[in-house]
């Protein structure tokens, strides 16, 4: 039994998808609407750069949907692999919206459009500068809890990623970070200042919640028989009006990537394969649980190599 995966903002890089891009006319045809979509050559930002512009949350997140969704299609379209048969779809936080477009919730024009205005809500709910994200390997979410809780009222930090045994990502203000730092060094755990321009799942994006909520609401969902698990519940979506509440709660919620895995295999999952740029989501399972068959597919020999 096996599910289909996507990967969050951090994956990208200049020429992600080229290989698919340069073969396949769907794939071509995708990269042209979502240019005519967002109103920018995000196709030319994706395969040429520069780096910082790909870099900028606006545009990060529109271009790994893209890539990732293109990549589904080929492999659905071009190699006939059934994905009816998957037992689950998720992503990490911005790969929720490749999961949910791929499982035919939404619609591929409507979900980038999305992404657009959710990448720069997020990236413009705090001034620049004034927050952060913080890695902290090693560790425990038990432990981060703990030591937050003990010195809530010295600083405040949340939990934004619960990504595997041993790495827990945090959101904060930034001076806040640093006074959490230093706590973590006097407890000699490891921990890492990553190169984010915004604070993300925490309350510090609250007006990116209040834009999204606006702009979710609109949208038309679709029914599907696929079945979504949530970043903010670790599990089932039970229907697209819970999925509407759900995407609009995960702004400013943790992503539980391992409790969602946890269940996932719990319900009989023994294998996951990971569609999009990078292999961060199969490094975070190996973590989780060596034991399950993981494909990671970045280009058609992937594909030629996968066996369900």
């Amino acid at each position: 039994m096996f599910s289909v995966i996507f990967p969050g903002q951090g994956s990208q890089t200049i020429g992600m998808g080229k290989e698919f891009f340069e073969k396949y006319s769907l794939v071509k045809n995708l990269f042209k609407q979502a240019d005519e979509a967002l109103g920018i050559p995000i196709s030319k930002i994706i395969l040429e750069g520069p780096k910082e512009e790909l870099d900028q949350t606006i545009n990060t997140q529109p271009a790994i949907f893209l890539v990732s969704y293109s990549i589904f299609q080929v492999m659905n379209k071009e190699f006939n692999i059934d994905f009816n048969q998957a037992k689950y779809f998720a992503g990490h936080s911005l790969g929720e919206y490749s999961a949910l477009s791929s499982a035919n919730y939404l619609d591929f024009t409507e979900t980038i459009k999305l992404l657009k205005i959710r990448g720069q809500a997020m990236q413009n709910a705090v001034p620049k500068g004034q927050g952060g994200m913080l890695a902290v390997l090693g560790s425990t979410v038990e432990i981060i809890e703990t030591i937050l809780k003990e010195n809530e009222n010295n600083f405040v930090a949340e939990i934004a990623n619960d990504n595997s045994d041993g790495q827990v990502v945090l959101s904060g203000n930034n001076n806040d970070l640093v006074k959490l730092i230093e706590v973590l060094k006097s407890k000699s755990i490891k921990n890492i200042k990553l190169p984010v321009s915004a604070p993300f799942h925490c309350k510090l994006m609250k007006k990116a919640t209040e834009i999204m909520k606006n702009e979710i609401e609109k949208k038309k969902f679709l029914d599907s028989k696929n079945i979504l698990i949530s970043n903010v519940t670790a599990k089932e979506i039970l229907n697209k009006e819970e999925l509407k509440k759900l995407l609009i709660d995960q702004i400013e919620n943790r992503v539980r990537w391992r409790e969602s895995v946890i269940n996932m295999i719990s319900k009989g999952v023994s294998h996951f394969i990971e569609i999009g740029p990078g292999k961060v989501l199969s490094g975070l399972i190996k973590r989780i649980d060596k034991n399950v068959k993981i494909n990671t597919i970045n280009n058609e020999s992937d594909i030629k190599d996968l066996k369900i």
